[in-house]
């Protein structure tokens, strides 16, 4: 989430690879040729052959020398131990004879794939197990006679590890990362994803941003693709990374910032702020030596603006909530904005989600002209500002007839929703549904998930049979997580389909919504919202709900009346591939919002963090935590959860706010972005990686925004503990709640950000090797004149000219001896 504070008309949230190729034949056939398979197996041996490990060197320990006196005499190596994930080293030496042929193969154990096997060299990625597992492998070698040798070497397999030194905290203007990785700089704000677009010049007078990178770059996917150009989960050199565009750096645009008249914003600078935000899909691809880069032609590279004509599907669909002069029927709308977190599904769409979306809208005054119903879902949302984000509604069109900029005026000024747009605020906060394969298809909002500031959308496993399920949190304080569950069983054969959106509308358009309910044992409820269920109808005082449709548009009120628990800002959701296990991030909270008194057991802390070095009190949760579900399925109605980590310096008071015993390595603040490794590569399996993100400004007196890897346990690895916080004036209250088991060194912090950035999406390639990272709004903070932040410019030496702007952008991280990204 982006949190802005511009002048003017400013901004505001509202109220509120694997080388696949065996290169060349083994020589077992070879051999096979001359002795039995079984005769063969007995010419072991090895001697002075190194297996390198994750680039550590394991010198031979022992010798195991086979000399036939019939042929060559070889030499395998010492056995060695690895874990998974890593790069293994083979090396065999062969002497004596003629014309020596050699190679590779593998005995037993779980098959890898050896490259380069027909060599003295070769290697491989040791595979992901869940215990120790030995893995043989021969090396052989024939005479131009064609007599053969053979040796083995043993190497075993250990499960996956945090395979990298811990970056330290700073707060330089760069992308750092572990020793051993490289930064690769992707797509950025302004770059041209369409044929005929001009180079950026990035001095402000870019125009024609619906053909270029948008702004502030979060949540991304990757979707892979076959040399055909097709469909192909399995690709990891060839894809299209689909992006969010939450917001902007509206200064950077212009060539001096932005301007108005009269209070009127110019109709040029307003083009290019709404075209920066929504979504982008681009093609990348990997060249032979491993540098990747994104192609400008692509015929599927595509932007998704505020102006893109989109659909409504499931409940809504149709409702006078949603009719608008645009869509009289309420059946349509334009585009999407403040796109943040997201989700997936396995017939591969992406779903992105509208989160801080209220504050765009100029709605003021106009109580007397509205319906009590109506005055209470736009003050529960927010959508109360007096000018709008960015002034767009001020300004008047050339063309008469657009109305680009009219829409975003939701005041009640004409006689009824179908002249003027005071439903436009209703066609926003929801997840839409893109295809990235076919550009052609109009995007979907799924009405079913719920209206809210939506912060991901994150599936838990698929199972045939099973209802699935997509879990949301509410980026806002004191908001709620939710539960979104299909009301039609999974088929597995759905994921391969060629209509992706038609089957978008048999798991998306029709289930039921929940919100979580925490109990202080360490249990608890998903609450059905429901029309006629849990108070949630007409009679209710807080809001009377006419039908479904009215309790999806109205959600937050729902959830209110069902008695939902109120959380410290509910960001991104990720689930735990293993486990299925549902982790969710709470940024923060502070007193206003939540009061010492206001603690409970899910969000049980109150305390002062103070910033800088003027010592300013941060009293609240000002750093944030991590949350974890257990259940029993994605169709279950109850659930047990802990505290997976507390966001903490690690100097503060280890008993009552560094509850999770954070040190150097690893303390973080303000927790965001989540995502756990990929199933399909060792990162993903047996003990999965979980990537932390952070969006802080409670701890960036000490260091950038981040990214962390952890290896978390599961719900119960901790207990019960009771807590002591602290108010201003010294006052102090006790919280009973539930802490999972500090992560000690199954968490590291794997890189820092460039000034005033969030770090904010993350992606790998199926194989692990390759991952994506968006850096968000570096210099946010900056002039035009006088930018704050030079990157990415910055990156190759650190400094950058000093006018040259920020842009937002992805960096591509490899680890320099293949193997996978962060074991």
């Amino acid at each position: 989430m982006t949190n802005l504070t511009e002048t003017g008309f400013g901004y505001t949230d509202g109220d509120v690879d694997t080388n696949i190729h065996n290169n060349g034949p083994t020589l077992n056939d070879l051999a096979a040729q001359r002795y039995s398979r079984r005769a063969t197996l007995q010419r072991g041996g090895a001697a002075i052959v190194a297996a390198t490990m994750g680039g550590s060197v394991l010198a031979a320990c022992d010798s195991k020398v086979t000399d036939t006196g019939a042929g060559p005499t070889v030499n395998a190596g010492a056995d060695a131990a690895t874990t998974s994930g890593r790069v293994v080293t083979l090396t065999g030496t062969a002497t004596g004879g003629n014309g020596l042929t050699t190679a590779w193969s593998q005995i037993s154990g779980p098959t890898v794939t050896l490259n380069s096997a027909a060599s003295n060299t070769a290697n491989f990625i040791a595979p992901s197990v869940s215990a120790a597992t030995p893995l043989v492998f021969q090396f052989a070698a024939a005479d131009a006679a064609g007599k053969p040798t053979t040796a083995r070497t043993t190497i075993t397999v250990s499960p996956a590890v945090l395979g990298f030194t811990a970056v330290a905290k700073n707060k330089n203007d760069v992308v750092t990362v572990p020793a051993g990785y490289t930064v690769q700089i992707g797509a950025r704000l302004g770059d041209p994803i369409v044929g005929g677009a001009a180079a950026y010049k990035n001095d402000g007078t870019d125009t024609g941003y619906a053909n270029r990178i948008g702004d502030h770059g979060d949540a991304l996917f990757w979707f892979g693709l076959g040399t055909s150009g097709a469909r192909d989960d399995t690709s990891s050199t060839r894809g299209l990374i689909v992006q969010n565009h939450e917001n902007i750096n509206q200064q950077y645009l212009h060539p001096n910032g932005p301007t108005s008249t009269g209070g009127v914003r110019p109709e040029a600078e307003a083009i290019k702020e709404i075209e920066c935000h929504g979504v982008s899909v681009v093609e990348y691809s990997q060249a032979a030596n491993g540098s990747w880069s994104f192609s400008a032609t692509s015929t599927l590279n595509r932007r998704v603006t505020p102006n893109t004509p989109m659909v409504f599907n499931g409940p809504v669909k149709g409702s006078d909530l949603l009719k608008t002069p645009y869509s009289p029927t309420g059946v349509a709308g334009r585009g999407t904005i403040n796109n943040c977190a997201n989700g997936y599904t396995p017939w591969a769409t992406l779903l992105t989600c509208e989160e801080n979306w209220a504050g765009y809208f100029r709605r003021s005054g106009d109580n007397a002209a509205r319906t009590a119903k109506e005055v209470t879902s736009l003050s529960r949302y927010g959508v109360t500002s007096s000018s709008g984000s960015y002034g767009w509604s001020t300004v008047t069109a050339a063309d008469t007839a657009n109305t680009t900029f009219r829409r975003w005026d939701a005041r009640a000024t004409a006689a009824d929703a179908l002249t003027d747009y005071r439903n436009e605020p209703n066609q926003f906060g929801w997840v839409v549904e893109i295809d990235p394969y076919n550009p052609s298809a109009a995007p979907r909002k799924r009405t079913a998930l719920g209206r809210m500031g939506h912060e991901g959308c994150w599936p838990g496993a698929f199972v045939a049979g099973r209802k699935p399920a997509w879990y949301m949190g509410d980026d806002a304080r004191r908001e709620y997580l939710y539960k979104f569950v299909s009301s039609t069983a999974w088929a597995a054969a759905d994921a391969n389909a060629t209509d992706r959106l038609a089957i978008g509308d048999k798991y998306l358009d029709a289930g039921t919504l929940y919100v979580a309910k925490f109990n202080a044992d360490g249990t608890g409820t998903w609450l059905p919202l429901v029309f006629g269920q849990n108070g949630i109808d007409a009679s209710s005082t807080v809001y009377p709900f006419a039908n479904q449709a009215d309790v999806l548009v109205n959600t937050r009120l729902a959830a209110d009346v069902a008695g939902a628990t109120p959380m410290d800002r509910p960001e991104w959701t990720a689930v735990n591939p293993v486990t299925g296990e549902v982790y969710l991030t709470l940024t923060n909270n502070n007193a206003a919002n939540r009061p010492l008194n206001g603690t409970d057991a899910a969000n049980p802390r109150h305390y002062n963090d103070p910033y800088g070095a003027a010592q300013t009190a941060q009293y609240g949760n000002p750093n944030g935590h991590i949350i974890r579900l257990k259940e029993a399925n994605t169709e279950a109605t109850s659930f047990t959860w802990d505290i997976y980590a507390f966001g903490a310096g690690a100097d503060l008071n280890a008993t009552n706010i560094n509850l999770s015993g954070l040190t150097a390595d690893n303390d973080f603040s303000s927790p965001d972005g989540l995502w756990f490794g990929r199933a399909s590569n060792a990162s993903g399996l047996v003990k999965p990686l979980m990537w932390i993100q952070t969006d802080d400004g409670a701890y960036t007196d000490v260091t950038n925004c981040m990214m962390l890897a952890a290896q978390p346990g599961t719900v119960g690895d901790g207990g019960a503990r009771t807590i002591t916080n602290t108010g201003s004036g010294g006052a102090t209250a006790t919280q009973a709640t539930r802490i999972g088991a500090a992560p000690g060194a199954n968490l590291k912090r794997f890189l820092v950000g460039p000034v005033e950035c969030e770090i904010t999406g993350v992606d790998t390639t199926p194989d692990g090797r390759t991952m994506f990272v968006g850096i968000q709004h570096p210099g946010e903070n900056g002039a035009p004149a006088t930018p704050s932040s030079h990157w990415p410019d910055s990156q190759a030496t650190g400094t950058a000219g000093a006018t040259i702007r920020p842009r937002s952008a992805i960096v591509i991280i490899t680890k320099n001896d293949g193997g996978l990204v962060g074991l």
